[in-house]
């Protein structure tokens, strides 16, 4: 790509006006327990402790930066294009490498710095900025080998410039720049326009407009803010549904997109028709997170963050919320005031500290049509079923999930999605995390909805459509169908508010006898007591991941008949607070079914006839 690299450039000690002056930030929070959890936190970096993704690596007092510490692999410096990096044996997890090489967490010591007054904080960062400039020659090995990893890296490495450039050594400082600028040149060139056109193009795009309004003084500046600023918006139009949600069908990869959305709002301020988008994305993502505040991790989760990557994953939609409260003025999206601590507050300055929650309305049910999204809720009941099908082009991201519940009550969880655990580290637990078993929906003979074609790649992705959607003061109720290897599941779920939830299903497809198994992961073995069946379930040891490269055990309970098809299965939920069990019989009344309880109790519900598609 070049004779010889870019640079050097002439360089400046002053901070971006665009970015709000951190010791500000700092001193605002100073006292919080945010500020004591990052000051915990730049302690355990100090000692070469790093939380990465659900581990914590202990690389001892040098850093190899080619390193999957998890899985004992190192690898060399080749030429970036002819690194390796989806071959687990050769260079490791890449995921686990290339989240310490995102250098986040010298963003952080800099935030420490600042905090607490401790010089120690930015000594550390600057001699671990030293090491990886040595460790890392420009375009040679895995930590230049995809672009969105050097544009997550371009961005930490402005937060670092931003509260620490002034106290960077002089030496230091002109090389330093002089490799964000070549991050920069890189990211021109390297675009994934046709790789990875997804939140891959987006990540890499902010970061490369950011370095262009951010840095000015860098050659071709300019240029690279038009056509990053350009990228993104056209991202924001591709990428995001009329529904306001994310086309990859993962709820923890809206999260991610939504927030490289933010941070160029911050930066380019583009106006009223963007802010409208964003809005639309927030409304998508306050539905999802409920009352709770806790994300249903539908989809991928890979463990990252554009920002502050540390803390319980599914909580991490919260501070995106507080974000989205304070820049688009809509306080009735803050949960909590902590919430802002984490990242309005040194995006947007101290001023957005002082916002106040408005009072929340109680969340309602919602049918988000584009993802295929249902949202049911009453009071503190919040449920959410995946009617939708995989994402865009490959579905590289998506589980075979189609048709699966998650359920909360307030802040307890009780249907679960597993999670995602691994990408590439082992492919029989990638496939197992993905698959339909570990989702609360049907599996029929065994087999998921697609058929998995490596690590991100699902063919004969399955026919999905929502044929009634309705919501009163009484009921919800979805009916959907979702198609694949000439079979046919129908499932109806119905919410009798304020705590009753009945899920109807029904398959059907080639004659011969077939296995049917419906699956019901949920938090707390103590939950299986609010589950009724219409047929024998048995508990099962099952696995949940809470953050890539860790898992724990989780229960779950399943139903499993041998049969020919059509076959009909049915189970209730008791959301209340003193939930009962029992064992439920399904039959025809008139033009509908009825799904009533054995022990004389009467009618669970009734589901009409089919609904044509509204």
């Amino acid at each position: 790509m070049y004779l010889s690299p870019p640079g050097p450039v002439s360089h400046s000690s002053e901070p971006s006006p665009l970015l709000p002056d951190g010791a500000a930030t700092a001193s605002a929070l100073q006292g919080t327990a945010y500020a004591a959890e990052v000051q915990r936190l730049a302690d355990l970096i100090l000692a070469h402790r790093f939380p990465v993704l659900g581990v914590t690596i202990e690389p001892g007092p040098g850093i190899d930066w080619r390193r999957d510490y998890l899985h004992g692999i190192s690898s060399g410096t080749p030429y970036f294009r002819r690194s390796p990096y989806l071959e687990f044996g050769r260079v490791g997890d890449h995921k686990v490498v290339w989240e310490l090489n995102r250098h986040q967490h010298l963003t952080l010591l800099a935030q420490a710095y600042h905090l607490t007054g401790r010089g120690v904080y930015l000594d550390e960062a600057f001699r671990q900025l030293e090491s990886w400039l040595e460790a890392n020659p420009f375009l040679r090995g895995i930590n230049w080998a995809s672009a969105l990893e050097v544009a997550f890296r371009a961005i930490s490495w402005s937060w670092l410039w931003q509260l620490a450039g002034s106290p960077m050594p002089k030496a230091l400082a002109e090389r330093f720049l002089t490799e964000l600028y070549r991050h920069g040149r890189f990211l021109e060139l390297n675009l994934s326009v046709y790789f990875s056109p997804n939140t891959h193009l987006l990540g890499e795009a902010v970061a490369l407009h950011a370095l262009g309004v951010l840095f000015p003084q860098f050659p071709g500046a300019a240029a690279w803010a038009a056509s990053g600023g350009r990228v993104v918006e056209e991202a924001l139009a591709r990428q995001v549904r009329s529904d306001g949600s994310h086309f990859e069908q993962s709820a923890y990869y809206h999260v991610y997109a939504l927030d490289f959305f933010l941070m160029h709002r911050v930066l380019a301020k583009p106006g009223a028709p963007y802010d409208a988008r964003l809005a639309q994305m927030a409304e998508y993502l306050d539905a999802l997170l409920g009352t709770s505040g806790v994300l249903p991790l539908i989809g991928d989760d890979d463990g990252g963050r554009l920002f502050h990557p540390y803390g319980e994953r599914a909580e991490f939609g919260r501070a995106t919320m507080a974000t989205c409260a304070a820049l688009l003025g809509r306080p009735e999206w803050l949960r909590a005031e902590e919430d802002l601590a984490v990242q309005a507050g040194w995006w947007l300055g101290e001023g957005a500290l002082g916002l106040r929650p408005a009072p929340r309305r109680l969340p309602g049910s919602r049918l988000f049509r584009d993802a295929g999204t249902a949202v049911m809720a009453a009071g503190d009941a919040h449920v959410v079923i995946k009617a939708g099908g995989f994402g865009e082009g490959s579905g590289g991201h998506s589980h075979s999930d189609v048709l699966s519940v998650t359920a909360s009550l307030g802040e307890r969880e009780i249907l679960i999605d597993l999670g995602t655990f691994t990408y590439i580290a082992d492919p029989e637990e990638r496939n197992r995390f993905r698959g339909a078993a570990a989702h609360n929906t049907v599996r029929i003979d065994g087999r998921d909805q697609a058929v998995p074609a490596g690590p991100f790649r699902w063919l004969e992705k399955p026919e999905v459509e929502i044929a009634h959607w309705s919501t009163s003061p009484e009921r919800d109720e979805l009916d959907a169908e979702c198609r694949y290897g000439g079979f046919t599941h129908r499932r109806r779920v119905l919410l009798v508010k304020p705590s009753t939830l009945v899920v109807l299903d029904e398959v059907d497809g080639p004659a011969g006898a077939h296995e049917v198994e419906q699956w019901w992961h949920h938090a707390n073995a103590e939950d299986a007591a609010r589950f009724s069946f219409s047929a024998p379930a048995v508990a099962m040891a099952s696995w949940r991941s809470r953050a890539l490269c860790s898992k724990e055990a989780a229960p779950a309970l399943v139903t499993r008949v041998n049969c020919e098809l059509p076959a009909r299965l049915a189970m209730m939920l008791d959301l209340s607070e003193a939930p009962v069990a029992g064992v439920l019989q399904v039959r025809e009344e008139g033009d509908g079914i009825l799904v009533e309880r054995c022990d004389g109790k009467g009618a669970v519900a009734r589901f009409g006839p089919s609904a044509a598609a509204d």
